[in-house]
Order: structure tokens, then C-alpha cells, then sequence
């Protein structure tokens, strides 16, 4: 496994640690790696602790790839961390989210895809703050975020780019659970060795029952959205000279 996610799969569960040794951006490479570790929790059928390193969970996607501006790496990116977010969406086993701390775009949309999601207390922030830092929040994203998040904190964090708390973050729906930072694996760990007491069977397919809805929306944003073709006419557009 790509030493910036490792993979502990000791009996029926698995552990997938994010840790790029800064703040675990969505690069290419990162998203690369997790879908390996994906690839590999499916195989052996295992539920999944998706973890980050100590205080951040994710800080989304990687804002250098946006500035520099090439469409097929933009393009590699976003379709990279689309897939992943449908594929937890939708994961045959259970995917259990422990959010060691701030969450971003990207990040936040892993939480949104996933089963359970218990976060640590402290002085973290969650949310989608595209709109904030100049960037429209992907299609996909919304139709997980619209699925997952009370109404009103959806158009919050959406339309504002508003970021929240853990405590808040819980209420708006990017959490179940809320604990102690130092309490965060053993409640990850407890909530993944319970989930081994379920049917696998029964799970996968009440799974694509109750999201059927959901899977289908983000599998339409993601194929009328993000398309090479589309991000080479945007970088067109972007180095295309001012009119005189």
C-alpha cells in the first residue's frame, strides 16, 4: 500500500489511515492510494475504519493542481475523488468514517458517504466552503451533501461556504457521533466490531435499496459533469487573451 494510506487489515476489519504528513489533500496520488485500499477491503470483504492523521481529517482537494491549471490532471483529480465518494456511497461492507479533525470539501464528501461517522472534539472545522475560496461546488457533491444534511445546513454550508464545529457539524448531518479526541479509536473500533455481528448480504443490499435514489444522481453529476473534454474547454477559456 502507497505509504500515504496504509492498511491494517487484521481480521474482519480494516483500518485505512490517510497521513501525506501535512494536511492530506486529495491529490492525485492520495486518491489513487485509497482507491487501492478500497480495492482491497472489497477482496476480503472487511469493514473499513477510514481514518486521518492527529487534527485533520482531510483538507480536501489539492488546490495546487487547480492553479496550475492542466485539464487532464484537474480532470485525473476530480474524477479520481467523484468515484471514490459513489464508490464508498455505495460500498458492499460497511465504511465507518473516524474524522480526526478538520474536513474539507473533499474530505467532508468522504464523511457524507459514509455509514457511520464519528468525529473528534476540538478546535475542528467541517464543511463545503467552495464558494468561499472561489470554486462552485461539484454537482456530485451536492447530491451527497443533499441526501445526508438537514435542509437548512445544506444551503448554509452550500451557498455560504459556511464551516462548522463538530458539535454543529453533528446536528447539520456530516456526524453521528461526537467524542474525545483521545476516545476517537476505540469508538471507531467498537462501532466497526459491532458491525460484524450483521448480515453482509442483508447490508450490501438494503445498502442499494435506501440509496438507490442517491447512487443514481451522483452517478449522473459525475458522467455530465466531469468530462476531459469539459475541463480542456474551461482551461481554454482560462488562457484565452482579454478582448481589447
Amino acid at each position: 500500500m502507497n505509504e500515504i494510506v496504509s492498511y491494517d487489515g487484521a481480521g474482519p476489519i480494516a483500518r485505512v489511515t490517510m497521513d501525506d504528513g501535512r494536511v492530506n489533500v486529495m491529490s492525485p496520488a492520495m486518491l489513487t492510494a485509497l482507491h487501492a485500499a478500497f480495492d482491497r477491503a472489497e477482496r476480503e470483504k472487511a469493514i473499513v475504519i477510514l481514518s486521518g492523521r492527529e487534527k485533520i481529517f482531510s483538507a480536501g482537494f489539492d488546490l495546487k493542481v487547480f492553479a496550475r491549471g492542466d485539464a487532464r490532471e484537474v480532470y485525473d483529480m476530480m474524477s479520481l475523488g467523484a468515484e471514490l465518494a459513489l464508490r464508498i456511497l455505495s460500498f458492499p461492507t460497511p465504511v465507518v468514517a473516524a474524522c480526526t479533525g478538520h474536513a474539507l470539501p473533499m474530505g467532508a464528501f468522504l464523511l457524507l458517504a459514509s455509514d457511520v461517522r464519528v468525529g473528534a472534539d476540538g478546535p475542528f472545522k467541517l464543511g463545503l466552503n467552495e464558494v468561499a475560496i472561489g470554486l462552485t461546488v461539484p454537482s456530485f457533491a451536492l447530491e451527497l451533501a443533499r441526501q445526508r444534511l438537514i435542509p437548512a445546513y445544506f444551503n448554509r454550508t452550500a451557498m455560504t461556504g459556511e464551516l462548522f464545529a463538530p458539535a454543529e457539524a453533528m446536528l447539520a448531518g456530516f456526524l453521528d457521533r461526537v467524542v474525545a479526541a483521545e476516545d476517537l479509536q476505540a469508538a471507531a473500533d467498537a462501532i466497526a466490531t459491532a458491525l460484524t455481528k450483521i448480515d453482509l448480504a442483508a447490508h450490501a443490499a438494503t445498502k442499494a435499496r435506501a440509496r438507490g435514489a442517491a447512487i443514481t444522481a451522483v452517478r449522473a453529476a459525475i458522467d455530465a459533469e466531469i468530462t476531459l473534454e469539459d475541463y480542456r474547454k474551461r482551461a481554454a477559456q482560462r488562457s484565452a487573451p482579454e478582448p481589447a
